[in-house]
C-alpha cells in the first residue's frame, strides 16, 4: 500500500519469508490461540528426506556414515534464537543487507538513504534532489501453510 502526506511518500511493503531448502515453517500456538503478530512463534524446522528416493539429498535430520550430525542452514543460526525466527535479527539483517546494496545502485549518488531505527521491520527514508522523502516500510510475514 501506499499514502502520501505533505512532502512524503509512504510505501508499506510486505515481504514474505521463505525456509531455506530442507527446511519449513511451523506456527506453534499457545493455549490453543495462535498471535499473528508475533514472531517468535513460528519454528524452523529441518524436513526429513529419507524418504525422497534422490540419492543426492543428504538428510540432515537423520544423519548417516558420511553426515554425523544434524546441520543447519548457517543463515537461520543468523536469523533464529534457538529454533524461532527472531523477529529482530531478520530487521537488523535487511537493514544491513539494504545499506550495503545501496552503494552499488546507480541512485546512491542523488538521494540518500538513512536507515530508521525498527526492531519490527525494516524502515527506510529516501530523501531526493528536492528534498521529496519517500518512506518504505517492509514488514515481513510468513505465508500460513508454507513448505
Amino acid at each position: 500500500s501506499w499514502n502520501i502526506f505533505e512532502d512524503r511518500i509512504l510505501y508499506q511493503l510486505l515481504v514474505f519469508l521463505q525456509p531455506p531448502s530442507r527446511h519449513s515453517f511451523r506456527l506453534e500456538l499457545y493455549g490453543g490461540t495462535h498471535l499473528p503478530e508475533r514472531c517468535s512463534n513460528i519454528r524452523v524446522v529441518l524436513e526429513c528426506t529419507c524418504l525422497r528416493k534422490m540419492e543426492d539429498i543428504p538428510c540432515f535430520v537423520h544423519p548417516c556414515k558420511n553426515n554425523e550430525t544434524a546441520q543447519r542452514s548457517p543463515l537461520l543460526k543468523t536469523l533464529c534464537t534457538g529454533s524461532y525466527l527472531d523477529l529482530e535479527e531478520i530487521s537488523c539483517w535487511v537493514q544491513n543487507l539494504v545499506q550495503t546494496a545501496w552503494e552499488h545502485l546507480p541512485q546512491w549518488q542523488h538521494w540518500q538513504l538513512t536507515v530508521l531505527p525498527s526492531s519490527h521491520s525494516c524502515q527506510l527514508l529516501l530523501t531526493g534532489p528536492s528534498d521529496m522523502q519517500l518512506c518504505a516500510v517492509l514488514v515481513f510475514a510468513v505465508e500460513q501453510g508454507s513448505p
